[in-house]
């Protein structure tokens, strides 16, 4: 499975990259969204920080493996040479759960539509070398109780297996999971079980798609 990668700059705070181009100006934001409609909300957002843009281009892209949502706009520029170009430098660097704008101030030279596809997706790849991004790896969530002195141990074990500890709970005991790729996850399993002698088991309750730094 080809590995894929999202952002993490969050809406407040998006990553950006701009170029000018025969006088016109390209401002591109990247950032992190869950769904396509923070993708339009995002959109939005920027439009409302340049209102004096002649156009702002967008693509964005939401999903796992084989489940892929995918939404592009020109803005009025001609189909094809603004929105195509900003989603063909997210699927190149194989990102998801992102969304890029493109905002364009016309400098009053045209550019042609090679011009534009080369502006958009320029302005685009600056974005995306500017952004805090992550590896999205196939995770396996193990539910884990020991009790207090065991703690320490557990948490090593986790740490030694690159893991995530998540659902923290104290009481008389410590339950916890811990999201372990899944490469790793099996080995973790038998690790946990031979460091506290059978008395801790790693139950396994299910598999999510989580971002790793």
């Amino acid at each position: 499975m080809t590995e894929s990668f999202t952002v993490l700059n969050p809406a407040s705070a998006p990553a950006q990259g701009s170029l000018t181009d025969k006088k016109s100006e390209f401002i591109a934001d990247i950032c992190h969204v869950d769904e396509l409609a923070q993708a339009v909300s995002f959109v939005e957002t920027i439009r409302e920080r340049h209102p004096k843009a002649r156009h702002v281009a967008y693509a964005a892209i939401c999903g796992d493996q084989g489940r892929l949502a995918e939404r592009m706009s020109d803005d009025g520029e001609p189909s094809g040479t603004a929105g195509k170009p900003i989603l063909d430098v997210l699927r190149a660097n194989r990102l998801t759960d992102c969304v890029v704008t493109v905002t364009r101030y016309f400098g009053g030279i045209l550019l042609g539509s090679g011009g534009l596809t080369r502006a958009y997706s320029s302005a685009a790849s600056l974005a995306v070398k500017a952004a805090d991004t992550a590896r999205i790896a196939t995770c396996v969530r193990l539910r884990m109780t020991v009790g207090y002195p065991q703690l320490d141990t557990l948490t090593h074990l986790i740490a030694q297996s690159d893991g995530v500890r998540d659902n923290e709970q104290y009481t008389d005991v410590v339950r916890l999971d811990a999201l372990i790729e899944q490469s790793k996850a099996q080995a973790f399993s038998a690790r946990v079980v031979e460091a506290f002698s059978g008395s801790v088991h790693a139950e396994r309750i299910g598999v999510e798609h989580r971002a790793i730094q």
